[in-house]
């Protein structure tokens, strides 16, 4: 937005509730500084860009009933508020250095619509109840992407009709430290920034806790906070003060959840057979150009499969066209390729069969040989199987089984029983799942050409994952629970896409 002697205009109207409420008038900030950001901000500026790119006025309209009407104090710009939000998501960093950043940083000033010399800055818990009382209960990330993929459209960005669905892991804030660990790692990184800034400050930090009470490391925590406070000088510089506001957030935060440190809405999931993880899975549909267009959050132990539809749906619906999805083997189940058969709303699967599925799921397929003539597995130890049945029925969902019995009287006393047989088990058997005519043609699928053209494609979903956690700070928790979860992943991800438009346009 063009600085005219004036800071952005806000329109402000009444809410419903809260205690809290908008003046009706329209506000101008005038100000004989403002010439000052068109000298001081270039035009390139990514936050002048973001500004001149979207109008936020969207948000303004969307939490109008989070406010009172007729009575209570003179409330914050939700506009102003979620910018604070966004640059923190940006920046990475916590609410205190946010908010103090924005006494200072002209860029900050401008984005934000203070004039230059304007000094007074909200307090930092605001933000805190912004999140909690004014974004609680709305769908902001559904309505984050699809503001954000509106305004890919309207620029001409997205033009394929193909999207890349993949799951990414965050780590629950509470994991994989307990209230102790996390405590000790900040408060080393707060030493270590003390040490590097000066060295003469070891003699005076209070002795480190010894043991694993965490009364004993919040005692501690307090008086290394204690000290470093008392020292104005030291405490001032930027590095140190980063750091210091970390472990004051760390520990208010413990404090508050002094009783169940754990949260609650975290799950163990897994990344590989041998790898899991303690939190969240943030399951994503991204076009070709690399904008997201949908994304769901769920526990970590979800699978990624059955999240497709939603995410195809969300991507519809937010005005992208589907034709095309790209995905790995946990996107080829069977109520999938159903479901990419729709005959009104269906699309191409280029999914890789799971190979437990394309290659008859046989396990064990080093020691269990097949007699094609008796048409019988044979075990390890050379015996036959008695008999074979076929469990399950068809069009149930899942795929039916073809089960081998083996002689459990001779399982027994084989010598080879352990690790394959299981003591006390009245019966041994041997499973091959059976093909469904889905599953074959999608296997037929895999061996042409335009398959394997259009799944080179995947790679770029792998890319917006590490963006996501080793730019945007996605890679752990901000806070406890499922729907703070999808507050961060809905800022996450609008910062992300808006950042990709800029770079597009």
């Amino acid at each position: 937005m063009k600085m005219l002697g004036y800071v952005p205009v806000f329109l402000y109207l009444y809410g419903r509730n809260q205690h809290d409420m908008l003046p009706l008038q329209q506000t101008i900030q005038f100000s004989d500084y403002s010439d000052l950001y068109d000298l001081i901000i270039p035009q390139d500026n990514l936050l002048r860009r973001i500004n001149d790119l979207v109008d936020f006025s969207f948000i303004q309209k969307e939490l109008i009933d989070k406010y009172c009407q007729d009575n209570g104090r003179m409330a914050e710009s939700p506009v102003m508020m979620f910018k604070y939000l966004l640059l923190k998501t940006i920046y990475d960093i916590s609410d205190v250095d946010v908010v103090e950043r924005s006494r200072y940083d002209m860029s900050f000033k401008y984005f934000l619509g203070m004039t230059p010399e304007n000094t007074d800055i909200i307090n930092p818990s605001s933000l805190c109840k912004f999140r909690k009382l004014r974004l609680k209960d709305k769908d902001l990330l559904n309505l984050l992407i699809g503001k954000t993929v509106e305004i890919a459209i309207e620029k001409g960005i997205i033009k394929s009709r193909t999207i890349i669905v993949d799951a990414t892991h965050t780590g629950s804030r509470s994991n994989p430290y307990s209230p102790v660990e996390i405590l000790r790692l900040r408060s080393k990184q707060l030493r270590k920034s003390l040490y590097e800034s000066d060295e003469s400050v070891k003699g005076t930090l209070p002795e480190k806790n010894a043991d694993d009470e965490l009364e004993h490391e919040l005692d501690y925590t307090k008086a290394l906070l204690d000290v470093v406070g008392s020292n104005p000088t030291l405490a001032e510089v930027p590095k140190v003060k980063e750091r210091l506001n970390m472990l004051k957030e760390v520990l208010a935060d413990i404090e508050d959840h002094y009783v169940t440190s754990k949260d609650e809405d975290a799950r163990i999931g897994h990344k590989s057979e041998d790898e899991a993880f303690f939190g969240y899975k943030t399951h994503i549909a991204m076009s070709d150009e690399r904008i997201i267009t949908a994304a769901t959050v769920t526990s970590g132990e979800k699978g990624d499969g059955p999240q497709l539809k939603e995410l195809v749906e969300q991507s519809r619906q937010n005005g992208m066209v589907v034709e095309t999805v790209v995905g790995d083997t946990a996107y080829s189940g069977k109520d999938n390729i159903i479901l990419s058969n729709d005959e009104d709303n269906g699309f191409e699967l280029v999914a890789r069969l799971n190979p437990m599925i394309s290659n008859g799921a046989r396990k064990d397929e080093n020691q269990f040989d097949f007699n094609k003539d008796a048409g019988m597995f044979v075990c390890p130890a050379g015996h036959m199987a008695i008999r074979k049945a076929i469990q399950g029925k068809k069009g149930q969902g899942k795929n039916q089984a073809l089960v081998f019995f083996f002689n459990v009287d001779k399982c027994r006393v084989c010598a080879r029983r352990h690790g394959c047989y299981k003591e006390g088990a009245k019966n041994k058997t041997y499973s091959v799942q059976i093909k469904s005519e889905e599953h074959q043609k999608q296997a037929d699928f895999e061996k042409t050409e335009e398959f394997k053209t259009k799944a080179k494609v995947r790679y770029k979903i792998e890319a917006k994952n590490s963006e996501l956690k080793n730019v945007l700070g996605y890679e752990r928790a901000d806070s406890y629970g499922l729907d703070c979860m999808r507050m961060q992943g809905a800022m996450v991800i609008f910062a992300a896409n808006i950042k990709r438009i800029l770079r597009l346009s």
